[in-house]
């Protein structure tokens, strides 16, 4: 699905998604694929708890290379959820929480469009029902047919 700014729609698995609101940075898709990644996710938690730190830093609390660690910090910062800044000759992370906090934004006006989504189909089902049960000729549950007994 690609993020369309300015409120058009885009089509996704036959299945339209209104895309609204004007979010600044890399597509919302970036981002939630940045968040895929439970490493990725790990750290921007460690950077959230310590406010920053170096790719050696995370390197020491975590169970990967400091190979890998550069790598997952290179697709957080693609993805604009972290933001690296040099002090001399380290390079120290910082989390980003904009990009989160729209995305955020981005997902809830989702949801409210699929509860609306929802709640119109809940609707047409109960009218659908209700009509059935008050036309004439259909028998109620708890009712036997008559038979002929003669």
């Amino acid at each position: 699905m690609a993020y369309l700014p300015g409120g058009d729609s885009q089509a996704h698995r036959g299945v339209r998604f209104e895309v609204s609101g004007n979010i600044e940075g890399p597509p919302v898709e970036d981002v939630l694929g940045a968040l895929a990644d439970p490493t990725r996710r790990q750290i921007l938690d460690r950077l959230a708890g310590s406010g920053e730190a170096t790719a050696t830093t995370l390197t020491a609390e975590m169970s990967v290379s400091r190979q890998a660690v550069v790598q997952h910090l290179a697709i957080l910062e693609a993805a604009g959820l972290v933001k690296g800044y040099r002090i001399g000759r380290e390079r120290r992370f910082i989390v980003v929480p904009r990009r989160l906090t729209e995305t955020a934004r981005w997902m809830d006006r989702l949801a409210a469009q699929w509860d609306g989504r929802l709640a119109a189909i809940k609707r047409i089902a109960e009218q659908a029902h209700q009509a059935g049960l008050e036309s004439p000729g259909r028998q109620k549950e708890n009712e036997q047919p008559e038979t002929d007994r003669s």
